[in-house]
């Protein structure tokens, strides 16, 4: 009768080594929760960089497909691109038969871009900035130079958050500027630019930043860019090559921002070239 009353129960030992136990299955379990949410986040955060770059290559091989472009390919480009200061609180001189320029500096806010002018090809024509183009002449005639239209695209980065940098748009025909894209922490713009008379690239540079570009270097015939993308802050354990691989090019005031910002971010850069078709012989 006692020793069958003696094994009621659990012991403090026993109980003891349960809870033991119980919490190393628990801590096992909790870190295996972290990884997986973890993984989860810096996969989110992955397919967010991936879609941003996507959308900023789509947009401005669009964009820049319809630089120079003529609704009447008779006309001559001297006709239909003279020079012109349109924009030109946003944008450099466009030069004659030019159809590229850079934008204009603007050193406090390091804004980075370049601009372009073509012809809408229908009424209507949607500008990136939202904005409809309006075409008195609805055949395909020879447009006014006042239908003629100028955009200018720019990155401007934030003050404190690299994620919260911007692409946007504004036109000659919109009096708004049109953010079309965010999370974007740098962008790089380069012209492959060549005489008006030879139609080809400069053989010794081909290609330069777009800031040092002027008209005296001949008329933009490409355009390559490259855009960093970047993630919410503290998505990544380690270092960042891709990161440590854009400083290396970047500029001085890019560099001092990027390493000051800086914040355990992933990033994806995406790069495309796109020809000035419509300038080509």
């Amino acid at each position: 009768m006692l020793s069958a009353f003696r094994q009621r129960g659990l012991s403090m030992v026993e109980l003891l080594v349960a809870l033991a136990i119980s919490s190393f299955l628990i801590l096992g379990i909790t870190q295996v929760y972290i990884d997986n949410k973890r993984n989860y986040v810096f996969q989110q955060s992955q397919a967010g960089n991936l879609e941003n770059s996507r959308f900023a290559v789509l947009m401005l091989d669009e964009l820049l497909s319809k630089a120079g472009y003529r609704r009447a390919p008779d006309q001559e480009m001297i006709d239909a691109f003279p020079q012109s200061n349109v924009l030109n609180t946003h944008c450099e001189t466009f030069p004659s038969e030019g159809v590229i320029t850079s934008i204009k500096p603007a050193a406090s806010s390091g804004q980075i871009g370049f601009c372009m002018r073509y012809q809408p090809a229908f009424d209507g024509e949607p500008i990136c900035d939202g904005v409809n183009a309006d075409l008195s002449e609805k055949v395909f005639g020879y447009p006014s130079q006042a239908e003629t239209i100028y955009v200018a695209l720019k990155f401007t980065p934030h003050a404190t958050d690299l994620n919260k940098g911007t692409l946007s748009c504004i036109s000659n025909k919109g009096s708004a500027t049109a953010e079309l894209i965010d999370g974007i922490a740098d962008m790089k713009i380069e012209f492959g630019s060549g005489p008006i008379d030879e139609k080809k690239l400069n053989a010794s540079n081909p290609f330069e930043d777009a800031s040092t570009w002027t008209a005296a270097d001949g008329v933009v015939r490409a355009v390559r860019y490259s855009v960093l993308a970047v993630s919410r802050n503290n998505q990544r354990d380690s270092d960042s090559n891709i990161y440590t691989k854009w400083l290396e090019t970047a500029g001085t005031d890019a560099k001092t921002r990027l390493a000051a910002q800086d914040k355990k971010q992933i990033y994806q850069v995406s790069v495309g070239a796109q020809a000035i078709r419509n300038v080509m012989p």
